[in-house]
């Protein structure tokens, strides 16, 4: 069927309901209106949602604190986000699969989806990242309705402790780093966050009984990261990560704590970083690595965007909207605010500089075969809502490690132990007593 015949070639036709309600639920949003309402939107723009290969588009004109739905022509718009067709059918689902969670995953980084474009002023779309996000998800509400979200209890107390250590790394020097510790089970567990984040990310598995009767738990913060001190060795903005520095500050953690037998497990970059300490393992001190959402590849490069790393760019506002479309559409609102809070949260060139590491600085193509899966055993798991690291391709990296098992989780992202800990941990779980029973 070609893109004119499909039944979704004209947007505003399909969303009349969503349209009908978009512009009340603007003006009655809390996160709409603290994204809009700034005095330096000091005249309104208007941006377009359209099919690919119709003119008809769903208008929204946004002006300070307020945003208004109307349909027309997209040449009005300053920018368009494009589709095919059966893409925006996806999208508009009530629960989309992935990658239809979010017009990021539409879009796509190193997985690119054919048919996505964004027409007219490009940096506009960037500026103003935060305002379309949300628009999108209100057009979706008004659509199909609220998306269910996952039931989350609220905590009543709180059993994580933290503090502060000095290391030494290589690249970085001396730092003054701050860790965190919870549990009194007898596997110590050493849990490292993702890029331009910090451990923060953990407390909701740290917090979970179950895993405080099986493990004593550690997260820790990089140099320069959260509440750990930057490094010396690096002017403000010119943060990088090397595979070097990153295993050997892991390495030097395992030593200052003074951790028995830990197993390492990490997401995304700290998902590859698994992989690189399941090859590094005696010089790490590691006995088995869950690597998370990183371990798509033993080589990963792409053509890199500056938006991360960019005078004319707010990070604080373009980072956290880059990864929240990787969450499973489902999981409870405040933990998917709190990843948007911690990448908001990070200094400038940070986020940037840890994915020198994840792409290309990481190459474990030739290294795979030395990993031993006896003294370190290797459990990936995958979310499935991860559009960028799908469970296909963290299947293809497994069967190259031999001994190594995968499991792809349903319902969830890029981040499983932030998104929905209470559905990770049987995950977790299951990955801690393999590697538990295998290891020598």
């Amino acid at each position: 069927m070609s893109s004119n015949s499909h039944a979704w070639a004209n947007l505003p036709s399909q969303l009349h309901t969503g349209i009908q309600q978009l512009s009340s639920l603007m003006s009655s949003d809390g996160q709409f209106k603290a994204f809009t309402t700034t005095e330096a939107i000091d005249k309104p723009i208007t941006f377009g949602i359209k099919a690919a290969g119709s003119d008809e588009a769903v208008l929204v004109d946004i002006d300070n604190g307020s945003g208004k739905a109307r349909t027309g022509n997209y040449k009005d718009a300053l920018f368009t986000l494009s589709a095919l067709p059966q893409q925006w059918e996806e999208f508009f689902k009530p629960v989309p699969v992935a990658p239809y969670q979010s017009y990021w995953g539409m879009f796509g980084m190193n997985i690119k989806q054919e048919g996505i474009e964004v027409l007219g002023d490009v940096n506009a779309w960037v500026h103003f990242t935060h305002v379309w996000r949300r628009t999108l998800e209100l057009l979706h509400d008004g659509q199909c309705g609220p998306m269910e979200q996952t039931e989350q209890a609220e905590p009543t107390e709180d059993h994580i402790t933290g503090r502060y250590i000095y290391v030494e790394a290589p690249i970085w020097g001396r730092c003054k780093v701050f860790y965190e510790q919870s549990g009194e089970g007898s596997q110590d567990i050493l849990f490292l966050h993702t890029a331009g984040s910090d451990g923060r990310q953990y407390h909701g598995v740290m917090n979970d009984e179950r895993m405080r009767q099986k493990c004593s738990m550690f997260a820790f913060d990089l140099p320069g990261h959260g509440r750990s001190f930057p490094s010396k060795s690096y002017y403000p903005g010119a943060h990088t990560l090397t595979e070097d520095s990153y295993i050997g500050c892991i390495a030097a953690v395992v030593k200052k704590l003074g951790l028995n037998k830990p197993i390492v497990c990490g997401a995304s970059m700290a998902g590859q970083v698994c992989l690189a300490v399941a090859v590094r393992a005696e010089e790490v001190g590691a006995c088995g690595t869950i690597p998370l959402q990183g371990q798509v590849s033993d080589y990963l490069t792409m053509q890199r965007q500056w938006y991360d790393r960019s005078p004319y760019v707010n990070q604080s506002l373009f980072n956290p909207e880059w990864v929240y479309g990787m969450m499973s559409p489902t999981a409870p609102l405040a933990n998917k605010q709190l990843i948007w809070h911690l990448y908001s949260a990070q200094a400038y060139g940070i986020f940037h500089g840890d994915l020198d590491f994840y792409f290309g600085g990481w190459d474990g193509r030739s290294r795979m075969k030395d990993v031993n899966t006896k003294k370190c055993p290797v459990f990936m798991l995958t979310g499935e809502y991860d559009w960028s690291n799908t469970p296909a391709m963290s299947q293809a990296t497994a069967d190259k490690i031999k001994g190594a098992k995968h499991k792809s989780m349903p319902d969830l992202g890029h981040f499983p132990a932030t998104e929905n800990p209470s559905k990770f941990v049987p995950h977790l779980l299951e990955a801690i007593e393999h590697i538990q029973k295998t290891r020598e």
